[in-house]
């Protein structure tokens, strides 16, 4: 039986409470510091995408800020992470190298700079310039050089190749910067063995919890939106993705949640 706990709140507050050295493998996608960026370029980025996710609240922060925060969550990532653990994070190309001087900073150390690439990108701009069909992904680990790497004897490329994430994925509701299952399986089934503990910190629609749900991982994660922890509940008690497990719900605003 694996354990899936959800907790609602800021991850950098809620990262504290969690166990030294009790992580095997982080799996996060976070805010990429780029929203107010985008909005302020003469593009028709918002009139194709009624889901701007510069218009959602969650990506607003300063510069300064945002640096801040992130060199929080990798100094936490460094006390909860086990010696050997990994971690993957994906990230704006143009936000890779601050990424990169922060994790060192904190003990990590650099693996890897790979990519997602979409093979179905919406096609904006395509008369204009290249069309955007990629998103970076940093790999570390935490304390040592190695760790898990599960390629059972094959060459593993740094990058991978899907759709952008299918509909039958979204029917309890979508969130602007969702990836697809297949590329979160890819990360935990190669970096991660059986039992073991996935933490995303920045949960999102719950793609980390879903995939680790199936494949037989324990889990944690963190979300700070009610609209968001509420469907990753839906997303994890769908039948379609039932395993022996068990579910923790932490919502401090519901006396319900168990």
């Amino acid at each position: 039986m694996v354990e899936i706990k959800l907790i609602k709140g800021n991850c950098l507050d809620e990262m504290v409470n969690i166990k030294s050295s009790s992580i095997d493998l982080v799996l996060t996608d976070p805010p990429y510091n780029i929203a107010n960026f985008m909005k302020n370029r003469d593009t028709n980025l918002v009139k194709m995408r009624n889901n701007f996710f510069g218009d959602a609240g969650w990506d607003e922060l300063s510069f300064e800020e945002w640096r801040d925060s992130m060199d929080l969550f990798f100094k936490e990532t460094n006390r909860m992470v086990k010696e050997g653990g990994a971690i993957v994070i994906f990230m704006s190309l143009i936000r890779m190298e601050t990424i990169l001087k922060l994790a060192e900073k904190n003990g990590l150390y650099y693996k890897t700079t790979g990519i997602w690439h979409k093979k179905n990108p919406m096609p904006r701009n395509m008369n204009l310039q290249f069309i955007n069909s990629v998103e970076g992904w940093m790999y570390f680990i935490n304390k040592k050089k190695t760790g898990t790497f599960n390629n059972q004897g094959n060459a593993i490329h740094d990058f991978i190749e899907s759709s952008a994430t299918p509909s039958s994925e979204k029917k309890y509701g979508g969130h602007p910067t969702q990836k697809p299952e297949k590329v979160f399986a890819w990360f935990i089934e190669l970096l991660s063995k059986p039992g073991d503990l996935v933490l995303d910190p920045f949960m999102g629609s719950g793609t980390a919890a879903v995939v680790s749900k199936k494949i037989g991982r324990n889990f944690i994660g963190i979300e700070l939106r009610d609209e968001y922890f509420k469907m990753v509940q839906k997303r994890i008690l769908d039948k379609d993705a039932e395993r022996n497990y068990s579910l923790i719900v932490v919502d401090k605003d519901n006396s319900d949640a168990k």
